[in-house]
């Protein structure tokens, strides 16, 4: 066996033994690997704080790729303090956790580990968390195979016109196409579309009015509600606590 490095995110941990465990790292290189951690559990290891979930760190291993690899230590990359001391920002990062668990198990495209850990450094660099979220959100539908259209009106394909977006409908709406839908500021419209492109590293500055945002993130509960089947545990409390 070859001592490896991998950079990754621990997604899960499960005990093993009195003083073992096993970690569930998603991983730039290799996506999720189980890494077993012998004595990390005992408050003298090494490898105690640096392999909890929620940890983002270089971990030097003895791989074995589709079995588990054998941890040897582990180097905090950023301990995400602002994060980890705040309990609001704890839920999205929940959150974010337990959803991109869940794509990953659907989709194996790289981008999904670099939006992942971008988007967790933004948040601890004190961006606005709700806005990385719902970009994270509207990137991972494409992942799931389920992204609404961003051109055009999902129920007659016109390209122009586009008044409003209805979760029911799954999307965009022009003006030719509306029925009893709330028409919506054209602002809602232009984010959604800045959302899905945007690269979430070159975000230095989030400034977007607290009704665009609202209205955005009410969308997106409501699509992913009607069209991913993800019913997550994390979101639900992240929902009680905002």
């Amino acid at each position: 066996m070859v001592l490896t490095e991998v950079e990754g995110f621990i997604l899960s941990e499960t005990p093993y033994g009195e003083t073992s465990k096993i970690i569930n790292v998603f991983t730039s290189d290799y996506g999720v690997i189980g890494i077993m951690c012998k004595g990390a559990k005992s408050l003298k290891s090494k490898n105690r704080v640096s392999t909890m979930r929620l940890t983002f760190a270089k971990f030097n291993i003895y791989l074995k790729q589709g079995k588990l690899s054998t941890l040897v230590s582990a180097d905090i990359i950023n301990p995400l303090k602002r994060i980890k001391e705040d309990i609001i920002l704890i839920s999205y990062l929940s959150y974010l956790t337990e959803l991109t668990h869940q794509v990953i198990k659907q989709s194996n495209s790289p981008k999904i580990y670099d939006d992942f850990i971008n988007a967790v450094l933004k948040i601890e660099e004190g961006l606005d968390p709700l806005v990385i979220t719902n970009i994270i959100e509207i990137k991972y539908l494409a992942e799931l195979g389920v992204l609404f259209s961003l051109d055009e009106c999902v129920m007659c394909g016109n390209k122009t016109g586009i008044a409003t977006i209805d979760a029911d409908k799954g999307g965009f709406i022009c003006l030719n196409c509306l029925t009893n839908e709330v028409i919506v500021d054209k602002k809602v419209i232009k984010m959604l579309r800045m959302y899905y492109y945007v690269n979430i590293k070159s975000i230095s500055n989030i400034k977007i009015e607290d009704d665009i945002k609202d209205v955005i993130n009410k969308f997106l509960d409501m699509y992913y509600e009607r069209y991913t089947g993800l019913y997550l545990n994390s979101k639900n409390f992240l929902k009680n606590l905002t």
